[in-house]
């Protein structure tokens, strides 16, 4: 006779993990999550970086820029806080990696640029009348060209019991720490130094350490709308992998570098994860992204830089110059912000990212003064600054702009045209895209019509209802894109804004360049006009009302065709058209 005994299901469970043989746990992925300058920001030859690092066990770990290994040190007892110190003698900005037996953490770009700004702690921020937050100590003085500006900085320093904390040298900018303990005394103190000869403008921050920088809150538009294909996406993809194949020889690709103004990328999606381990450029011709890593794959950074870089095939996004990989000339892509210091700490990254050789500059961001109004004559209540802070922004983004004219008059900023139904080029509404330069180009978008008709159809598409419009704006391409996912192979949510419009354009003008490195800004703009398909009703170049998205196409964008039926309609971007003009220019100056 067999004899049983009943075993309860948590002893059973127990006896057969102890058959089971041991394994070690995966170790943690390397990931950087912050780089920002820190210590003396004023200090231009051995510079310090602060890391925010998770990832690293205990033990040796190394750090490589642009492939050479760097002398470090580490700060703190939790083993994420890690601090470098770079001796710029010999060394020029590049990708940042840690290694620690074997596994590789994400590539961060590490500028060497000296322009860096401090961002306001919890304890030094304060709400204003308008119930926006804003920064009580820190504030940025412009100072007029012909001032020394360092020394003229650490003068008014020394007269308003200041110091200084900052700078963008570029643009003869610093930034003061004053002695205010509260938001009066700041404004009294900004009031004085506004009122000094050598002064052109004072900066004051409006803005939370982790402000959103720009989303379309509207709701999105059925998840199988097919939105790129009204710019041509796919046929612009696939007019670059064959026309281009660099074995034909007939046309020589140029290697562009991309900045974009965003805080990070989740490299632990499936759309990122192969651009960790491994020296990227080892391939010439694949694409390289440079990011701090994010927690979640669907936030604004992942999405936006997705649009240039998502692997395809994924589930996710898809990226327009990753799908160049197999013919591409190396694409570098650089995701950054120089700190959470809102728009000043925008246009120091943008400053760090010109002087590192970046040529296109995706900016989809944008700000609203406190009483702007939409279309419809109602307030808008979203990204909205005061006019003491707009004032000061102005004036740093005029600084800016003249800068570039001035030393780098091949750079182009592309910017979202925003999402607040409003007016894009109303200086006294919206900045930076009321400004007008050809250096600027402008975005509005749209989505998908229910409407069957072919793609060249103006009413193929539809003005995207939260995007800002008017006369400033230069183009419009598809608002709504899926974002990255935690696994392969899921589908992502779809998010909509002009800030999901603006990296089509920037990767196609990059794209373009890649081609003719030779284009000017307002070459590639009459190039993107002339390729334009239209959208929206013709309005015979009256005043822009609120079925109107960009200025109107001109005749002489079609040929100096009067009865070309282009002519009135706004323009829609045409991806592939644009590739095409591009090569056909090579023609033109052989």
């Amino acid at each position: 006779m067999t004899c049983t005994f009943p075993i309860k299901r948590g002893l059973w469970s127990a006896l057969l993990l102890l058959t089971l043989p041991v394994t070690a746990a995966e170790p943690e992925p390397i990931r950087i999550q912050q780089l920002q300058r820190c210590g003396d920001l004023l200090q231009t030859q051995t510079q310090t970086f602060c890391l925010q690092v998770k990832g690293l066990q205990s033990g040796q770990w190394q750090a490589r820029l642009n492939g050479e290994r760097l002398a470090q040190q580490h700060v703190g007892s939790d083993g994420e806080s890690l601090q470098l110190q770079v001796d710029g003698n010999g060394k020029r900005s590049g990708p940042l990696v840690l290694e620690q037996q074997g596994r590789q953490s994400n590539p961060v770009w590490l500028s060497l640029g000296s322009s860096h700004v401090l961002a306001a702690t919890e304890d030094e921020v304060a709400e204003n009348m308008d119930g926006l937050t804003s920064y009580v100590d820190l504030v940025s003085v412009v100072i007029e060209e012909e001032y020394d500006g360092l020394e003229e900085a650490k003068r008014l320093a020394e007269k308003y019991d200041a110091r200084v904390v900052g700078m963008i040298p570029p643009l003869n900018t610093y930034q003061l720490r004053l002695a205010a303990k509260n938001l009066d005394e700041r404004d009294a103190t900004v009031l004085r130094l506004g009122g000094e000869v050598s002064v052109d403008a004072v900066v004051i921050e409006e803005s939370g350490a982790e402000d959103s920088i720009e989303a379309d809150t509207a709701s999105a538009p059925p998840a199988d709308n097919e939105e790129w294909a009204a710019n041509r996406f796919l046929d612009a993809v696939n007019f670059y992998q064959r026309r281009l194949q660099q074995d034909s020889g007939d046309v020589q690709t140029h290697p562009i570098r991309i900045g974009v103004i965003e805080r990070d990328v989740d490299f632990d999606a499936p759309d990122f994860g192969d651009y960790t381990g491994g020296d990227c450029r080892t391939d010439s011709r694949r694409l390289c992204l440079y990011a701090r890593d994010a927690d979640k794959p669907d936030g604004h950074g992942s999405t936006v830089s997705g649009i240039f870089a998502a692997a395809w095939d994924k589930g996710g996004n898809s990226g327009f110059l990753r799908g160049l990989d197999d013919v591409g000339p190396g694409f570098e892509v650089i995701v950054g912000r120089d700190s959470d210091a809102g728009i000043t700490a925008n246009i120091a990254a943008s400053v760090n990212m010109v002087e590192d050789g970046v040529r296109v500059l995706n900016w989809s961001w944008g700000i609203h003064r406190v009483g702007a109004i939409d279309v419809n004559g109602d307030p808008i209540d979203s990204l909205v600054r005061s006019g003491t802070a707009m004032s000061g922004y102005e004036e740093l983004l005029e600084e800016f702009f003249l800068w570039l004219r001035e030393e780098h008059p091949n750079v182009v900023v592309v910017n979202s045209a925003g999402n607040g139904s409003s007016f894009s080029g109303r200086d006294e509404y919206r900045l930076p895209s009321s400004f007008v330069t050809d250096q600027l180009f402008v975005v509005g978008g749209h989505q998908r019509s229910e409407k069957d008709v072919p793609v060249d159809d103006a009413q193929y598409a539809v003005k995207r209802k939260a995007s800002n419009i008017d006369m400033r704006v230069d183009i419009t391409a598809a608002a709504c894109v899926r974002s990255s996912t935690a696994k392969a192979d899921e589908e992502g949510d779809v998010h909509c804004g002009t800030s999901y419009a603006t990296p089509l354009v920037a990767g196609l003008l990059a794209a373009m360049l890649s081609i003719n490195p030779e284009l000017e800004p307002d070459q590639l703009r009459m190039l993107l006009r002339r390729s334009a398909m239209t959208i929206g009703e013709e309005y015979d170049f009256e005043p822009t009302e609120g079925d109107d998205l960009t200025a109107p196409i001109l005749p002489s964008e079609r040929a100096n065709d009067l009865n070309n039926p282009d002519v009135g309609h706004s323009a829609r971007l045409d991806m592939y058209k644009a590739l095409d003009l591009t090569v056909q220019s090579l023609d033109r100056v052989r």
